[in-house]
Protein backbone atom coordinates (compact mmCIF):
# COMPACT_ATOMS: atom_id res chain seq x y z
CA UNK A 1 0.00 0.00 0.00
CA UNK A 2 1.33 3.42 -0.91
CA UNK A 3 1.69 6.00 1.80
CA UNK A 4 2.08 9.76 2.08
CA UNK A 5 2.58 12.13 4.99
CA UNK A 6 -0.19 14.57 5.87
CA UNK A 7 2.21 17.40 4.96
CA UNK A 8 2.70 15.89 1.47
CA UNK A 9 -1.05 15.38 1.17
CA UNK A 10 -1.79 19.02 2.03
CA UNK A 11 0.90 20.20 -0.37
CA UNK A 12 -0.21 18.13 -3.40
CA UNK A 13 -3.75 16.76 -3.21
CA UNK A 14 -3.69 15.99 -6.95
CA UNK A 15 -0.76 13.63 -6.41
CA UNK A 16 -2.70 11.91 -3.62
CA UNK A 17 -5.76 11.48 -5.85
CA UNK A 18 -3.63 10.01 -8.63
CA UNK A 19 -2.04 7.59 -6.15
CA UNK A 20 -5.49 6.56 -4.85
CA UNK A 21 -6.53 5.69 -8.41
CA UNK A 22 -4.14 2.74 -8.22
CA UNK A 23 -5.25 1.57 -4.78
CA UNK A 24 -5.74 2.73 -1.19
CA UNK A 25 -3.37 5.49 -0.06
CA UNK A 26 -2.30 5.54 3.60
CA UNK A 27 -1.88 9.07 4.95
CA UNK A 28 0.31 9.37 8.01
CA UNK A 29 0.29 12.04 10.69
CA UNK A 30 3.57 12.41 12.58
CA UNK A 31 4.67 9.05 11.24
CA UNK A 32 1.59 7.15 12.41
CA UNK A 33 -1.21 5.88 10.13
CA UNK A 34 -4.11 8.33 10.33
CA UNK A 35 -6.28 8.14 7.19
CA UNK A 36 -6.83 6.07 4.08
CA UNK A 37 -7.80 7.67 0.78
CA UNK A 38 -9.55 5.45 -1.74
CA UNK A 39 -11.95 5.68 -4.65
CA UNK A 40 -15.63 5.90 -3.81
CA UNK A 41 -16.40 2.72 -5.76
CA UNK A 42 -13.85 0.84 -3.63
CA UNK A 43 -15.37 2.26 -0.45
CA UNK A 44 -18.84 1.11 -1.53
CA UNK A 45 -17.48 -2.35 -2.27
CA UNK A 46 -15.83 -2.56 1.15
CA UNK A 47 -18.92 -1.53 3.10
CA UNK A 48 -21.19 -3.66 0.93
CA UNK A 49 -23.37 -0.71 0.02
CA UNK A 50 -25.46 -1.32 -3.07
CA UNK A 51 -26.19 1.65 -5.30
CA UNK A 52 -29.68 3.12 -4.93
CA UNK A 53 -32.18 3.21 -7.77
CA UNK A 54 -31.39 6.92 -8.11
CA UNK A 55 -27.68 6.13 -8.57
CA UNK A 56 -28.50 3.49 -11.17
CA UNK A 57 -30.82 5.76 -13.16
CA UNK A 58 -28.72 8.92 -12.95
CA UNK A 59 -27.45 10.10 -16.32
CA UNK A 60 -24.08 11.71 -15.63
CA UNK A 61 -22.54 10.99 -19.02
CA UNK A 62 -23.64 13.21 -21.93
CA UNK A 63 -23.89 10.21 -24.28
CA UNK A 64 -26.47 8.65 -21.93
CA UNK A 65 -28.92 11.46 -22.66
CA UNK A 66 -32.14 10.44 -24.41
CA UNK A 67 -35.70 11.67 -24.83
CA UNK A 68 -38.40 9.74 -23.06
CA UNK A 69 -42.10 10.38 -23.41
CA UNK A 70 -44.21 7.68 -21.79
CA UNK A 71 -47.52 6.93 -23.51
CA UNK A 72 -50.62 8.34 -21.91
CA UNK A 73 -52.71 5.85 -20.00
CA UNK A 74 -55.76 6.32 -22.24
CA UNK A 75 -53.61 5.30 -25.25
CA UNK A 76 -52.63 2.06 -23.53
CA UNK A 77 -55.99 1.04 -22.09
CA UNK A 78 -58.66 0.95 -24.82
CA UNK A 79 -60.99 -1.63 -23.40
CA UNK A 80 -64.70 -1.12 -23.13
CA UNK A 81 -66.10 -1.39 -19.61
CA UNK A 82 -67.60 -4.78 -18.78
CA UNK A 83 -71.05 -4.79 -17.13
CA UNK A 84 -72.48 -7.97 -15.68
Amino acid sequence: MKHMSSREFNHDIGKAKRAAEEGPLLITDRGKPAFVLLKHEEYQRLVGQEPSIVDLLRQDEPEADFDFEPPRLREIVRREPVFD
